[in-house]
Formats: structure tokens, sequence, C-alpha cells
């Protein structure tokens, strides 16, 4: 018989134990208790959201900034006026910026949510900037547009912007860094193509450019437009709101993709951790609440061109000002920094555009420009600009290592970050906690991460012609009526029973309801009885949030799955594409752009120009060049190789400044992609222009192979090849110096290695 004493036993999951009556009365009570205290502090932790939803709402200029700042210029006082400003961050003593240093510029996203959330924590984008030394100015937004605005006038006004920016650090060594955080990321590329003068490093944190692409069964968000016949919603919305379109909607769309999460985890997470999440958890839905509107216009050009049309990659916008925004022209380089986890901007929607734009990594070499592309494993989407890891990692290396990138030969690049290893003798050339090595890549390693088939691109373009008929019927039929009745009393109704509003009313201080239960707080606070995490109830607890996640997840697949299928069947119709204008299925139906014949006369005129100056230079162009020759074959760049070049630039004279010393490396490198043994003969003739500089530059040479080192069978001969040369000019006295000929005789004499 068993023991009276003991209950029976009582299983949770993989965890059993067994009881005493006394011991699970115990449980309970405690449990209770808990239980009690958190519901209250749970509630309390509500109010003060809405609280704080209230008191920034009612600010002029709310934001989530934690970083000191002074207004520049307001947008609201250009020609063009919009609801835009610059805004300079004011750095602490600790962080006193180099003048020379080139100023960092952070755009964020209006996307539905206030500004802010580049700086929205001391160790975040901003953060990484200051402490890198770098003058650091932040691009944000007011919650309401100024009337009549548009994109175009927004990229003008960012325009002029980055003029004032540049205008104020006239000794800095480059034009400013820029990041584009999600949807800023596709505003500044869209300027950065019309006025590529501006522009710096581009860095494109979470921003979707390729609105199209995905992969099956991960990407549903791409579906959204298809599933509602396309935008005709959206000039809906903003005719009913007066003109104006509520960004609530936006984040609804972000809120509905993990209805897990929205529904049950980020305020399970809250409860659970009552004791220390309440201070997190504000912030965050500080910024996650702000809610701000755009003019209808605005949201409309977004949806039809961007969204659903798909223009941004393939050349059909044009700006304000009627030129073609064709992102081949952007001249400086370009870092897009994206997430395997990020379900709204998912790595084919981050770099597909390359895949449209480019036929292989000559053509981007053709047009002179310089990709580097980043992917994480495991970070979400608000986890690109919000995780302290995030920044302390990839942003604060992108910071560290600008002047790198900003250096790199054009091509396809990955950039790839291993720890720092301190018993390296080449330690104190990394600037920050991790090796930053920069790898060639091909197109192929684009497309192993997402690429639609002509299939795929076919359905989404008849979303895209169906969107247009919709929409003119909308317009045709209902739009009338529908301007009739709005006005700004109901709009501003329609506002504040938003769903995601509603839930910051019913938990105020002005729900009578919630006064009594809110009474006890001090009290709670006071006399605090945290239940212990072996308690059975709670572990019961735990498992039955995780059923929920799981049954929640699952409601999540089957709707995605049965979405996506829904759209395949629907739009993969040859009727209902033949209805909407698309012919024979032999049809492309992605519009690409082709080759400006102005381009190409311009890349001939280069390579000749290039040819004709092969044996130009001294010894400053002749190291680098046989720097480059030896390390193609293993494609790879480091932070390492890059401050020795670096010091040889200073080195070689005060005069040499960066964009000097960036012009000096791409040109070698196109000479050695032109005619690679024609490049490498005529190096003895470069070294011996000045023998004192070769000598030092030789030297740096040896240092630079001694610590990055040769990694390939072909790497290792021509790093033989290079030896050998410098060895023959080392033997070689000058002949100028022996028998008083002149330069021209002289350079006849130099030895050719064959």
């Amino acid at each position: 018989m068993s023991d009276p004493e003991i209950a029976p036993e009582i299983a949770f999951g993989r965890d059993t134990r067994v009881l005493s009556p006394f011991a699970l009365a115990q449980d309970a009570w405690t449990y209770s208790v808990d239980a009690w205290q958190r519901s209250v502090l749970f509630l309390d932790a509500l109010e003060q959201r809405s609280a704080r939803y209230h008191e920034h709402a009612a600010k002029s200029a709310p934001h989530v900034l934690k970083f000191a700042c002074e207004l520049l210029v307001d947008g609201r006082k250009l020609p063009k006026p919009v609801n835009y400003g610059l805004v300079r961050i004011v750095p602490s003593e600790d962080d006193k910026p180099d003048k020379y240093k080139r100023p960092f510029v952070i755009v964020d996203p209006r996307a539905g949510h206030g500004p802010g959330i580049g700086g929205f924590k001391p160790q975040s984008e901003i953060g990484v900037a200051l402490k890198a030394r770098h003058p650091c100015y932040f691009i944000g937004f007011l919650p309401d547009p100024v009337p009549g605005q548009t994109i175009g006038d927004i990229a003008e006004a960012e325009a002029v912007f980055l003029e004032h920016v540049i205008n104020l650090h006239p000794d800095a060594d480059g034009k400013p860094a820029v990041i584009g955080n999600c949807q800023a990321g596709w505003a500044v590329m869209m300027l950065a193509a019309e006025r590529p003068d501006l522009f710096g490093p581009l860095i494109l944190a979470g921003s979707p450019l390729s609105y199209w692409a995905g992969v099956p069964k991960q990407n549903p968000m791409r579906y959204t437009a298809g599933v509602l016949g396309g935008s005709w919603l959206t000039a809906l919305l903003g005719d009913a709101g007066n003109g104006k379109f509520d960004g609530a909607w936006l984040v609804s769309n972000f809120e509905n993709l993990n209805p897990a999460n929205t529904l049950w985890t980020k305020h399970y997470n809250l409860y659970s951790k009552i004791d220390s999440e309440a201070p997190r958890y504000l912030d965050f839905e500080q910024w996650w609440g702000g809610h701000v509107l755009l003019n209808s216009g605005e949201m409309q050009f977004i949806t039809d061109e961007l969204f659903v049309g798909n223009k941004l990659s393939s050349a059909e916008l044009t700006s304000s000002n009627g030129t073609r925004l064709d992102l081949r022209n952007i001249r400086s380089p370009i870092v897009v920094f994206c997430s395997k986890a990020d379900n709204i901007t998912p790595p084919p929607q981050a770099l597909d555009w390359i895949l449209d734009l480019y036929d292989s990594v000559d053509d981007i070499r053709a047009h002179g420009q310089t990709i580097v592309y980043s992917v994480h494993e495991s970070i979400g989407h608000l986890g690109i600009f919000v995780s302290g890891s995030v920044a302390k990692k990839e942003h604060d290396e992108f910071a560290s290592n600008i002047d790198l990138i900003d250096a790199l030969p054009p091509g396809l690049y990955k950039a790839v970050m291993t720890p720092k290893d301190g018993a390296d003798p080449s330690a104190n050339l990394i600037g920050g906690d991790y090796l930053v090595r920069f790898e060639a890549r091909s197109l192929e390693d684009i497309r192993a991460l997402g690429d639609n088939s002509v299939e795929d691109d076919r359905e989404f373009a008849a979303v895209a012609r169906l969107s247009q008929i919709n929409l003119g019927l909308y317009r045709t039929f209902l739009q009338p009526w529908v301007k009739m009745w709005a006005n700004e009393s109901t709009a501003e109704w329609m506002r504040r029973l938003h769903p995601l509003r509603m839930q910051y009313e019913i938990f105020s201080d002005a729900n009578p309801l919630l006064k009594p239960l809110l009474s006890n707080v001090e009290f709670v606070q006071e006399n605090r009885q945290p239940v212990p995490e072996g308690n059975i109830l709670w572990q019961a607890q735990e498992r039955w949030s995780k059923w929920l996640i799981d049954g929640l997840d699952a409601y999540r697949d089957v709707r995605d799955n049965a979405m996506e299928a829904w759209f395949h069947a629907f739009y993969g119709s040859p009727l209902l594409q033949a209805l909407v204008g698309l012919r024979a299925s032999s049809d492309i139906p992605r519009h690409r752009p082709g080759a400006d014949p102005a381009h190409l006369a311009l890349v001939g005129e280069k390579i000749a120009d290039l040819k004709n100056r092969m044996s130009e230079g001294g010894p400053r162009e002749a190291v680098i060049r046989a720097l480059i020759y030896v390390r193609m074959p293993d494609g790879v760049v480091d932070e390492r190789g890059f401050n020795l070049l670096r010091r040889m630039r200073e080195e070689a004279g005060k005069g040499v400044s960066l964009a000097t010393f960036k012009q000096i490396l791409r040109e070698q490198f196109l000479m050695l992609l032109l005619d690679e043994r024609r490049a490498i003969d005529t190096i003895p003739i470069m070294l011996a222009r000045n023998p004192d500089l070769a000598s030092r530059m030789k030297g740096k040479f040896d240092r630079m192979i001694e610590l990055v080192g040769v990694h390939s069978k072909a790497a290792l001969t021509r790093l033989t090849e290079i030896e050998e040369i410098f060895e023959n000019e080392d033997t070689r006295i000058s002949p100028s110096k022996q028998t008083g000929v002149g330069p021209s005789e002289a350079t006849s004499r130099a030895p050719k290695h064959h």
C-alpha cells in the first residue's frame, strides 16, 4: 500500500514530482499570493504605459532618443515644407568627435512609429558612431505631415540636410556615412541615385528594396497586397482619414505577422518577469505605440510604386524633377545588413535588387559599385535597430571600418566577423572586438538566399495589374461617396477607436474600473513575495503558456499557408493573367533596366584611360598594385591590411586625402582586371621613380603579408613572383644616379619580369 502522506504523482511535461498534501497546499498558497501581487503590478505597468503614451503624444516633437540633441534645420521652413528635421547629437565629454572623421547621419523609418529607434539605447547606432568619435546627426519627423507634402519633397529636404552636414565639416575625410533603417533605407537609396555627390557609405539596416522577393512558406507578408486586391484599401483608409493615413494600420500589419507575440508572449513576458521587465517594456512600448500619420498621397505612392509595383529595383521611378532613379548611379559603397529571422524584411527583399540590376559581378564593377552584405542568423526585424548585442557587434564594426568600406574596390562582398584574439600579434591593427573580413562573393550567393522564379514574378505582376484596375474602380465609384462624408472629426474618431489606441484608453487612469485594482500597488511593492521557480503551479503556468504559444503559432502557420496557396491558385491562373494584360507565358513579366549607351561609352573611355596610364605612378601605386595582385586569389580584404595601407598613405605625404587614396586603390584594382600581365610587368618602372620611398613601401608590403598571410596556392605563387620583382629591383642601382641619364631612359632600362 502507498503511504497515506504521499499525494498522487503530478506530472508536467518531463518533470515529475511527488508532493504531500501539505506541500501542495503550501505551493497553492504561495502561488496565489504571488499571482495576486503580479496581477496588481502588471496592471500598474499597463497604466504607466498608457500614461506615458498620452504624455508622449502631447509633445510637439515626440521621440525616444536617449541622447541630447539640438535642431539645426526645420523642414517646415524649407521652400517645399515637410515635417522632417535635422538635429545634431550633442556628444558627451567622453565622446568628443574628431573633426577629421566623416560625420554619421542616421535616418529613422516613418513606418507608423515615431522617430528615435536609431538612438533608442545608449548602445545603439548613434552610440557606436559617437564611440568611434564621429560627429553624429539624426533625421527625424513630426507626428503630423505638412499638408500636400510628397515623397519627392521629403527627398529634396533630406538633400538639404546632407548639404548642411557637409558644409559643417569641411575638414572631414570623406562624405557623410548615412544609415537608413527599414523604410528609411529605400528613401536614402532613391536620393543617392539622384544625388550621388552627397553620400559616403550607405548602411541599410533591415531595408526592403525588392518587394516581390521571398522564400515560399517563409515570407507571407509579400502576399498581403494580393489577398486584399491591391492598393484600393490604402486609398479608402486615406480618404476616410480626411486625406491622412493612420500609421497604426501599418503597425497592425507588423503585429499580425506574429499573433502569438501580439496576443500573448510580450504581455506574458512582462507578467512573468514583473519585478525586472517593466522598465524595458515601457521604454519599447513608448516607441511602438507612438503612431504617426502620413498624407494619403505619400502612402499611396509607397504602396503603388514600391510595395505592389516593385519599381525601385527596375529603375522605373522618377524624381520630382523627372530624373530616372537608377540605383546603378550610386557611387558610394552600399552596406546591406539583414537577418534570416526577420519576417518583415527577409534577406531576399533586402538583397535581390542586386539580381534585378546586374548580370554579374563584373557588371557591378563596370558601374564602379561596391556592395557589402551581412546576414544575421537569428535576430528579428526590430532587433536590427534595437538589440544591444547587434549594436555592439555589427553596427560597431561597420562604424569602426567605415573608411575601409569606402575604399574597397568595386565588387560584391560579404562581411564576416570573428572574435578578436588578444594574443594575435596583429591585434593592435583591429579597431573593435571583432576582426572584420570582406570576402568576395558572386550573384549565386545572393540567389542561394532566395530568388523568385519567372512564374512567381508573373503572379506578382498580375497583382500589380489587378491593383490598378481595382484602384480605378474605387476612385470612379466609391471615392466620391467616401470623401463626401469624411471630415476631420470623423477621421479623428476613427483614429481614436483603432484597436491599437483603444488599449491605451482601457488601461488608463481615466478608466474607473481600474482605480480600485491599483489602490494596493504601494502595499504590494513593500510586501512583495515572489513565488519560487520550483513551485508546482508556477511550472504548470509556464507549461500552459508554452502550449498557448504553440497553438497560436500553429494557427499562424495554417493561416499563412492557406493564404499563400490561395495566392498562387488565383494569381497563377492563366485566365486571370490574360484578363489583366499578361500575354503568352514566354513574355517576361518583370521589367529589367537595360544597358545605358551613355554609361557604356563612359566605361569604354575609362578603360582606354586606365590602359594608357598603366605604367604611371610611383612606388606607392606599385606596392598597392602588388598587394592587390597577391591577395586577389583569396578574395578577402580585412581591416588589418587596410590599416597598414592607411599608414602607408600617411607616410606617403600629407597631401594624400582619403578620396585620393581610395581612387588609387580602385584604379590599381581595375588595371589588374583589365590587363593583369601588363600591370605586373610595369611595377619595376614605377618602383624606379623613387628608390627611397620604394624601400619603405616594400617594408610595409612584407609586414602586411606577414600579418594577413596568403591562403591559397595561387596566392603563394603570386607572392613568389612579386618577391622576385622586388629582389631584382633591390639589386639594381638607379640608372639616373649611376650615369646621369634622364627619367625616360632610366625607365626604358627597367627590367621586365616574364
